[in-house]
């Protein structure tokens, strides 16, 4: 899993977020059983840059946590099946991986939602980044259902990896 960083903040955290970025988007590829090497573009930004991207892209002017611009149009969430017509538009002709997408966290709401919710920066940054390449591999939490299994994933995971609310 390759992680391409770019901190369009003078935010500094008490982790390397490029570690805990491959960390958790391995852990997700791993449980998700995604037999390709992958790439993901992740963003740190501040309120001001995400809330432009959620006008810009999704029509709500407000800041958000996390935006994510997914690259593959998965038939079935989860489901690693690339149609031969697409790899083009899927895989690096450098590299070979898989260009799963992209990833914009505001540094600010990781600090923000971290005191409000009573954990760590490493926490609230490892759940965003799990949150988002969830939503990279085809899940979405439109529905009620949908959102419980989106939900249920991300907490099997950050426990499994020993993230937790502490």
């Amino acid at each position: 899993m390759t992680f391409c960083v770019e901190n369009e903040t003078e935010e500094k955290f008490p982790f390397s977020i490029e570690d805990v970025a491959e960390s958790v988007g391995d852990a997700v590829l791993k449980a998700e059983q995604c037999p390709y090497a992958a790439s993901v573009n992740l963003v740190i930004t501040d309120n001001e840059g995400i809330r432009e991207l959620n006008r810009e892209h999704r029509g709500i002017d407000r800041e958000t946590d996390v935006l994510s611009f997914p690259n593959v149009d998965f038939a079935q969430a989860g489901v690693f099946h690339i149609d031969a017509a697409r790899e083009a538009d899927y895989f690096d002709p450098d590299t070979g991986e898989l260009l799963l997408g992209d990833i914009v966290i505001s540094a600010e709401k990781v600090r923000e939602q971290a005191e409000n919710f009573g954990h760590s920066e490493y926490r609230e940054f490892a759940f965003l980044v799990a949150h988002s390449m969830f939503h990279l591999c085809g899940y979405d939490h439109i529905d009620e259902m949908q959102a419980r299994v989106m939900e249920k994933k991300q907490e099997e995971l950050l426990e499994n990896m020993g993230i937790t609310r502490d």
